[in-house]
């Protein structure tokens, strides 16, 4: 019996990167995993990698008719929910001066409003015992250039764990956080070019303290920890997973 026997649990942005290799460890552990993102041929290729009974269906999360359509599904199929990932999200990065009103709302739309309603939407669904868990970043704790959007909602997401932390303890509901480092998934392969998303890969390695990314898998049993029943006295905690990046200065070395 793995450690999610039993357990309903939805994955956003379960298609690719992060959230797909969480959908294939919960599935591992036994849970019945639904999963929802933008492109419905990754999505019916990850349900593929998926145990029989699971669902995947095409959802943007910063659209709220979206939202109420997946969760009509998962209460028609599941009936009840004991998780939920918040992980979908999209990550531009440009000089603040740069930042247009498209690029603002489509950031903010997936990074904040879309975990925002997620998880307001589910709560109907979820029983006594469950455990949000939102996919953050260091970018939280960071003032890196060019991420005057995404890391502004990650630190907005980071705080709103706790909030609802508080809100949502009595009802035996979880809210976490977990904080990646640079993690190689297919997002780099949205710069302009194979060679500048390689390059930059290569720069994150070189200033990491430990000389690497994070492979998905790595993030991903971290979550099955959130969600599972051994993390059942962790509440309103933000877990870094970096590499030593936010820990470690590389001032003097």
């Amino acid at each position: 019996m793995g450690r999610l026997a039993d357990k309903n649990i939805l994955i956003t942005g379960g298609n690719s990167g992060i959230g797909l290799a969480a959908a294939q460890e919960f599935d591992r552990e036994g849970a019945r995993v639904a999963i929802c993102g933008l492109n419905e041929g990754t999505l019916q290729a990850a349900k593929e990698t998926l145990g029989a009974g699971s669902l995947a269906g095409r959802a943007d999360v910063s659209k709220l008719a979206d939202l109420d359509a997946m969760f009509a599904t998962i209460k028609r199929e599941f009936g009840h929910l004991d998780g939920v990932f918040v992980n979908a999200g999209y990550s531009e990065f440009l000089p603040f001066e740069e930042v247009t009103e498209e690029s603002f709302d489509m950031v903010i739309g997936s990074n904040f409003k879309g975990a925002y309603f997620t998880i307001q939407k589910a709560l109907p669904l979820l029983r006594r015992g469950s455990s949000v868990i939102i996919n953050a970043s260091v970018g939280a704790r960071k003032g890196w250039p060019t991420t005057s959007t995404v890391s502004t909602c990650k630190a907005a997401v980071v705080h709103l764990a706790r909030i609802l932390s508080a809100e949502l303890v009595d009802r035996g509901i979880r809210v976490n956080t977990l904080s990646p480092g640079p993690t190689d998934t297919a997002m780099f392969g949205r710069f302009a070019g194979e060679e500048q998303g390689e390059g930059v890969k290569d720069i994150l390695r070189i200033n990491n303290p430990s000389k690497r990314m994070a492979d998905p898998l790595e993030i991903a049993k971290l979550a099955v920890y959130l969600a599972s029943d051994d993390s059942a006295y962790v509440v309103g905690a933000d877990f870094l997973i970096d590499g030593g990046v936010t820990a470690i200065s590389g001032v003097g070395a």
